[in-house]
């Protein structure tokens, strides 16, 4: 009876010290979190499920690093000065005279960089036409590739990129590669070291930053670059794995959407890039900071927002897109888990005769992020924002539409993890030619989707429940 209670009284000190850690970790996330929702999401998880939330909150409850945001700032701006430094030419002129200044004037102060004309911009649409693009770049690269991706696989792609970067590296080329260590994080050594011997620099984007933090899945780098010469460049939705080319079963087809660019705003997606590898090893980069004049037709300018930044910028850079909206709103988002500022705009945009449509996937990929969704749907269907599912596979696509002229092509997902936790990138375009592009693509997608009327006390039970216990998750998603 005596080694019976023995092991009750540790029970129960281990059921109590439980419970104070919680209560301890929820005042953590009171000071730290960088929202009231998120703050609130973690107490209350914290309080309901103890045993389940303390190792979640240690893994993604952190979303503030004082250092890491202190060291990330310097850099950034020992990054940026080089990048004024070095560059031959002035700004290029804006091509399109007419732009009224009001609507892209938040744009270039979220960006910290000037609106650049004379720019083409190409849609690449899935993983075919986007990897035959990148291949070809990298086939004629003369200088140096500089690569950042969120996932690298070594599968059937992965294994393409590997043998492609060799043959670039041998005939001289210098090639640099970011990846970061969650999303890669079955990436095996004999890959690496496979490129290491071409004598590729392969870099983890957060080892050397680690500051005993290394379990932490928050400031993580979700950005797709590809720079080649610096004269030609790739963001957008692809990461570099088989599902991308609708080779994994349970997501075919996969659709997606990646964006080639050349001209001016070349340098300002290099320029993310030489901030984090600065960030990551702390070396400097010498590169081709004029781009070729290619006398293009449109105007961009690259968002690159990240957890260190001082205001929220992914959730402005939606906000200033909503708000700038007349006529039309179309954005395409894998998941959609916005704040309220971005719901309250939504809300009012089409409150006030914008079409409003929101693409989402009809299938799910994270269970929990796609449930969590559906709350968010009723919120804004009934101001009359239209939310259309896409029918088949998976939509991974981070494309938004405004108007007849405002486009954009990037990685940032809207959700609270895109929008405050990740380092991101989007090319932000005026013009109504690539507006026209972009619109086309989205009506051929709209096709393929269905509009989502239902609400959701009308789904099936099973949904409804696993919808409303995700939304308490929402703010930490």
């Amino acid at each position: 009876m005596q080694h019976l209670g023995f092991w009750q009284d540790l029970l129960l000190l281990l059921v109590v010290g439980h419970y104070i850690l919680a209560a301890y970790l929820a005042y953590v996330s009171l000071q730290q979190s960088r929202t009231a929702q998120g703050a609130m999401g973690w107490v209350i998880f914290l309080a309901a499920a103890p045993f389940i939330a303390i190792p979640l909150f240690v893994v993604l409850g952190k979303s503030r690093f004082p250092s890491k945001v202190t060291r990330r700032r310097e850099l950034r701006g020992a990054a940026r000065a080089i990048w004024q430094e070095r560059r031959i030419n002035k700004p290029a002129t804006r091509f399109d005279h007419s732009i009224d200044q009001r609507r892209i004037r938040a744009f270039e102060h979220l960006a910290g960089v000037p609106l650049l004309g004379g720019n083409h911009c190409r849609l690449l649409i899935n993983g075919d036409s986007t990897f035959e693009a990148v291949f070809g770049a990298i086939d004629r690269a003369e200088r140096y590739i500089l690569i950042s991706s969120y996932i690298i696989r070594d599968d059937r792609i992965g294994r393409a990129l590997r043998d492609r970067l060799t043959a670039a590296a041998g005939r001289g080329v210098t090639i640099r590669i970011l990846y970061d260590g969650v999303g890669s994080n079955w990436l095996n050594r004999d890959y690496i070291a496979i490129l290491q011997a071409a004598r590729i620099e392969v870099v983890e984007f957060n080892a050397n930053r680690r500051l005993g933090s290394w379990f932490q899945f928050n400031f993580r780098n979700h950005r797709k670059i590809m720079v080649v010469d610096g004269d030609i460049g790739f963001v957008g939705g692809l990461n570099v794995g088989d599902e991308y080319l609708s080779r994994d079963p349970r997501f075919v087809p996969w659709r997606d959407t990646h964006l080639q660019v050349k001209g001016p705003v070349v340098a300002e997606i290099q320029l993310a890039f030489a901030e984090d590898w600065l960030w990551a090893t702390d070396r400097p980069l010498d590169l081709n900071w004029d781009p070729v004049d290619i006398e293009g037709n449109t105007d961009a300018l690259v968002i690159a927002p990240g957890p260190a930044d001082p205001i929220e910028s992914g959730s402005l850079y939606f906000c200033n897109a909503i708000g700038a909206a007349q006529e039309r709103l179309w954005i395409a988002s894998p998941y959609f888990v916005p704040d309220t500022d971005i719901l309250t705009a939504l809300k009012l945009a089409a409150l006030r005769g914008v079409d409003v449509r929101i693409l989402v996937p009809g299938r799910a990929d994270h269970l929990t992020v796609w449930l969590a969704a559906f709350p968010h749907f009723d919120i804004v269907r009934d101001a009359g924002v239209k939310i259309y599912q896409y029918r088949d596979g998976f939509m991974h696509q981070k494309v938004l539409l405004v108007d007849d002229d405002i486009a954009s092509v990037g990685s940032i997902n809207l959700d609270n993890r895109s929008c405050r936790l990740n380092f991101e990138i989007t090319v932000v375009t005026i013009g109504k030619q690539f507006a026209d592009d972009v619109a086309a693509m989205l009506i051929e997608d709209f096709a393929e989707s269905d509009l989502l009327e239902i609400a959701l006390d009308r789904q099936p039970r099973l949904l409804r429940m696993g919808a409303h216990f995700a939304r308490l998750l929402a703010p930490i998603l």
